[in-house]
């Protein structure tokens, strides 16, 4: 396992290395082709880019070089991985967002101290023309196989109602079960912002290992500390799991009572905590719900815009006339998860709908209808039949319970789909000498 890990670290790495140059390496019009991965390419330059970025991790990690023809193999294996998971990201039309895809080329700019798209643009083309597009083009790759893992793998993991039951009575679950956790956390960045995840690490190893040691974060702060490596250390006190983030709170869940945690990387640096205690607490979530029912008219290929509209609104007078809204939903609603049962959604906790039917929901006082309004499914009017404040304390200790086995999952799973994805892929590699299979037979 920590093999493949350490197999995913390199490459991400090696691309975040990549992206980092300050020109571009476009291929030379004598540049070969090294391998053929389904319908795309693998040149001698991007193999040896790739063998020189391993290279230099390993040397950073302070670890023996393999002889130049293995280290080829292995930098040949993470591009041909990453070629074979490309080719999905096309056949499945994964695509980021444009909004998404800014976001993550901006928290890389201003990493590199630079606070808006346009500065960063033309910051890298002043370099090499067309270094912007290529950055953005890599990042927007990053993003993509990214969600084609989250497609891919999670719909893989399975987990049932009795696995969630079984952990809540685990130690970590009952941690989740409206305990309290004293944490301390410590953060480990770059003082320049420019977070080399490989010094980053190591840093934070050192941390880490002080903080096992002892519960001084300010001495500890103070001796890990340097001009390139900046540690922030905070006493968090006790706290409510329900406060802090769910993905730390996953964390502090398997932690005995004075373990420190593995190192999680975040975009602002390394993070480190350490469990000090734990004691039971009486939290509760309330949360407003609302028992709505609706009547759906959606558009159709017989059903244009402008007709539904003009249903909705006949129902609408109906309604306002005294018709009985159960017998209309019945009849007319093209909603047939809650027709049958007169239009009734039961009770609704806020982010279970579209944001405008939430609205509409919450500005209609309880036995009034709201005005027909529309959403991405279509014409809707509703009625709030009441309201009432709820404790979904346990609904939220089976979401956190089912995420930190997720969690758990997700890497075993992964793991499995990169083995399946690199064997199903069609590859074709030119050079007999840096195919893996042939010599070592």
């Amino acid at each position: 396992m920590k093999n493949q890990q350490l197999t995913r670290f390199f490459k991400a790495t090696a691309l975040a290395l990549l992206i980092s140059s300050s020109v571009p390496a476009f291929a030379s019009t004598s540049d070969e082709v090294v391998a053929v991965v389904d319908n795309s390419a693998i040149l001698r330059s991007d193999l040896d880019q790739m063998t020189s970025e391993l290279a230099r991790q390993l040397q950073t990690q302070k670890q023996a070089l393999p002889p130049q023809k293995i280290l080829q193999q292995q930098a040949l294996e993470q591009i041909i991985l990453r070629q074979a998971q490309l080719e999905l990201v096309k056949r499945y039309g994964v695509k980021p967002s444009d909004a998404a895809l800014n976001d993550a080329v901006l928290k890389y700019a201003q990493q590199n101290g630079v606070n808006n798209l346009a500065d960063f643009q033309k910051r890298l083309d002043a370099q090499a023309p067309g270094t912007y597009e290529m950055v953005r083009s890599r990042i927007g790759q990053e993003l993509a196989i990214n969600q084609l893992h989250q497609q891919q793998v999670m719909s893989r993991i399975k987990i049932s109602d009795q696995d969630v039951e079984n952990f809540l009575k685990t130690p970590q679950g009952q941690a989740a079960i409206g305990s309290q956790a004293h944490i301390l956390h410590l953060r480990v960045s770059a003082t320049n912002n420019q977070n080399d995840m490989l010094s980053l690490r190591a840093a934070a190893d050192q941390v880490k290992q002080d903080l096992s040691q002892s519960n001084d974060i300010k001495a500890i702060s103070q001796k890990d500390s340097t001009a390139e490596i900046k540690v922030v250390g905070v006493d968090m006190g006790y706290r409510n799991l329900s406060d802090i983030p769910a993905e730390l709170a996953a964390r502090v869940t398997s932690l005995d009572i004075g373990q420190t945690s593995e190192l999680i990387p975040a975009q602002d640096g390394v993070h480190i905590l350490k469990l000090l205690d734990r004691k039971a607490g009486d939290q509760k979530a309330i949360v407003t719900q609302y028992h709505v029912r609706h009547i759906l008219i959606q558009p159709s290929e017989v059903l244009s815009q402008e007709q539904a509209k003009q249903k909705i609104d006949s129902i609408y007078t109906r309604l306002k006339a005294g018709q009985d809204f159960k017998t209309l939903a019945s009849v007319y609603s093209n909603d047939p998860g809650s027709a049958a049962n007169g239009g009734d959604l039961g009770w609704v906790n806020l982010g279970m709908m579209v944001p405008e039917f939430e609205e509409k929901m919450k500005a209609t006082p309880v036995g009034q209808l709201s005005e027909p309004f529309k959403t991405q499914y279509g014409w809707h009017i509703l009625q709030v039949l009441d309201t009432r404040q709820q404790d979904m304390m346990k609904e939220y200790q089976e979401r956190l319970a089912r995420q930190y086995l997720g969690e758990q999952q997700f890497n075993t799973e992964l793991d499995g789909w990169l083995r399946e994805t690199r064997a199903n892929a069609y590859v074709d590699i030119k050079d007999p000498s840096l195919d893996k299979k042939k010599n070592s037979q």
